[in-house]
């Protein structure tokens, strides 16, 4: 493969997604409320109901499923910063997942759909280049601001969530060894596996709201996690994180192998 190929794909794709407001919108808007909206919520609302004992009830189940170490951190702590402690570090942390998801999965559905809309896949396709070239390109225009803007949601998030809490708990929250494993390991192949499938899916429908609509299941797979999560069945540890890190990994090898194989540029153009 020659990464240079691929490279100019991404700059083409890059510069035309760069003006396409109906595909910004949904990625720079949604992190917010994660970031900064939802955790404000959950800091201050309970101090302002003054009725932390329903939502601690609430997440009684999760708390008790939590490993001895973590139980021991909130064992000093009153019900308000038990709810708080668990709900911004253990019940949020699926939700990071939702970002990369969403936005590689929104700039993905444009990556051939969108060429159809606007008229240019023919000049695309007749380049000079493999198809795992082309497909790489893609994947990388979708993958790059996908992790810019997890990376920059997450430094949002833990100034969000230190500044608020830092007077309550009398120190930083976060970053922490899990959350950075998640961001920085899980997300990313978690969203290379998204990627993988959109682009396959925007390579076979005839247009990107199409592909953006087939596409939202990908979700479903981390509203499990996140219900998973908050029963207590699962825990986003270093090891639980670590395990489903190197499952992806292996995913998104045969997603990309499986793209490459199934992917015909004549039949791109019969669907226009």
């Amino acid at each position: 493969m020659r990464i240079e190929k691929a490279l100019l794909v991404f700059r083409k794709d890059w510069r035309e997604i760069s003006r396409n407001w109906q595909v910004l919108m949904p990625i720079l808007v949604v992190p917010l409320l994660f970031t900064v909206a939802i955790p404000a919520a959950i800091i201050l609302i309970p101090g302002l109901m003054n009725a932390p004992t329903s939502s601690t009830a609430f997440l009684g189940l999760m708390v008790e499923n939590l490993p001895g170490q973590i139980q021991a951190q909130l064992s000093g702590m009153d019900e308000n910063q038990v709810m708080i402690y668990v709900m911004l570090l253990y019940f949020i942390a699926p939700f990071f997942l939702v970002i990369p998801v969403m936005a590689s999965s929104v700039i993905a559905s444009d990556s051939f759909a969108g060429e159809k809309e606007r008229k240019t896949i023919e000049a695309l396709l007749a380049t000079p280049i493999t198809d795992g070239e082309l497909l790489f390109g893609k994947a990388l225009v979708s993958f790059v601001p996908s992790m810019l803007v997890t990376g920059g949601s997450f430094l949002l998030y833990s100034a969000t969530v230190d500044l608020l809490t830092y007077e309550m708990f009398g120190r930083l929250l976060l970053p922490n060894l899990e959350w950075v494993l998640l961001i920085f390991g899980l997300a990313p192949t978690v969203s290379l596996a998204g990627i993988g499938l959109t682009v396959m899916i925007s390579a076979r429908v005839k247009g990107f709201k199409e592909a953006q609509q087939i596409s939202a299941v990908l979700v479903v797979p981390i509203l499990m996690m996140l219900f998973a999560q908050a029963s207590g069945v699962m825990l986003f540890g270093p090891l639980m994180v670590g395990a489903l890190t190197l499952v992806f990994i292996l995913v998104d090898i045969l997603l990309f192998r499986l793209g490459v194989k199934i992917f015909r540029r004549e039949k791109i153009l019969s669907q226009r």
